[in-house]
């Protein structure tokens, strides 16, 4: 039985490698040269590190992640590889080529100027946001995965999307990156197997974690995607919601965010200086972020719907269910701290996190060996 699955993973394996060779493959020594001796680093993340280098054709800025603690035969990197050669979107992150020698690996692609969201967030919490930048930004990202889950080469559930893992460019165009944890789905093929349970605390969806809340598939990363335009929220206006009293209670934030639409008192938690125009963009993200984070997967709206939603009237939306999953553990998110970990299952990170009320050994000892993702029909 063991060595039937390692075969499955072997083939699979050597299939994604496919779409690697017709992209341009450094030597480790070319990389060290193109970072010059790995000096600037950008960032740190569960796969390894990333730095700042430039490309020896040409001199253009590039990303470097160098991989750490390969293991196996490199599943987690194929993987990466593999997913991201199948993108080609404007909300997609590059990617320009790649290093293969025994336990040196890395990825090279597009540089981004203006950093991950969550740096974004944390330098411009006290030049308050705009509007309608956090708008773009929501929207850009919807685009990116509704192309991800249904108008890709190969149909993809990301399965990490967090703030980290969403990167910005000079004009602040959001573009996804990070697919280690990536999966990939044929689009004649409606379900694949999942062997363990991937994702970050905090925006990891339930079914992800326990089959009991429903089948694994693309409305995984619709629940995500909510978690971090509620944290967007959150961020913008950290001292309106301390102001009204959030933070004076365990109330986990997407609960309390909940009730106070339901009192019809939440646009006063932006502030008074809104202008009708922010206050329907307002409006809009935190209808549409309560949706995605239904418990139930099927009550979360596909990506195509979600971006209707956004780009529709504001009087079109209802309000949602109030979701199940809400455990009161942090209020208003915090700044994200660099080096936070992406593992199979990692640390939180900012919203601290809709963990099961049975606590977290039992949300660890509960996951599935053999669940299954399912892919889009569309």
């Amino acid at each position: 039985m063991a060595r039937a699955k390692y075969a499955r993973k072997s083939s699979r394996n050597g299939k994604n490698f496919e779409a690697v060779v017709m992209l341009r493959q450094y030597s480790y020594a070319r990389v060290k040269k193109m970072t010059n001796s790995f000096a600037h680093v950008l960032g740190k993340g569960g796969f390894g590190i990333v730095y700042k280098g430039k490309l020896p054709d040409g001199g253009q800025d590039v990303a470097v992640k160098i991989l750490k603690d390969v293991k196996g035969n490199g599943e987690e990197f194929i993987n990466e590889i593999a997913s991201m050669s199948r993108t080609s979107h404007v909300n997609i992150v590059s990617l320009l080529g790649f290093c293969y020698e025994e336990n040196n690996k890395a990825i090279i692609y597009d540089f981004m100027p203006n950093g991950s969201l969550d740096k974004f967030i944390a330098e411009n919490m006290s030049a308050k946001m705009e509007w309608e930048t956090l708008y773009k930004i929501v929207v850009g990202l919807s685009r990116g995965l509704e192309y991800l889950h249904n108008r890709c080469v190969s149909r993809i559930v990301h399965f990490d999307i967090k703030p980290q893992n969403i990167l910005m460019d000079k004009d602040f165009c959001p573009k996804i990156s990070d697919f280690g944890l990536a999966r990939l789905c044929k689009n004649n093929e409606s379900i694949m197997s999942m062997l363990d349970a991937r994702g970050t605390f905090g925006y990891i969806a339930p079914e992800v974690v326990s089959r009991n809340f429903g089948g694994v598939s693309h409305k995984s990363d619709v629940y995500s995607y909510g978690m971090v335009v509620l944290e967007i929220i959150g961020a913008r206006n950290r001292e309106n919601f301390e102001k009204s009293g959030s933070n004076n209670s365990s109330m986990y934030f997407p609960d309390w965010i909940y009730k106070e639409f339901e009192r019809g008192e939440i646009m006063r938690c932006f502030g008074d200086q809104l202008t009708e125009e922010e206050e329907k963009i307002a409006r809009k993200m935190v209808l549409v972020g309560l949706w995605c984070i239904q418990t139930n997967p099927f009550d979360r709206p596909p990506m195509i719907k979600v971006i209707e939603m956004l780009e529709g009237s504001v009087e079109a939306l209802q309000i949602p269910p109030k979701p199940l999953l809400c455990l009161p553990t942090v209020a208003v998110p915090e700044i994200l701290e660099d080096g936070n970990e992406t593992s199979s299952v990692s640390n939180p990170s900012q919203f601290e996190r809709c963990t099961l009320s049975a606590g977290e050994d039992t949300l660890r000892n509960s996951i599935s060996k053999e669940d299954i993702v399912q892919c889009p029909d569309s």
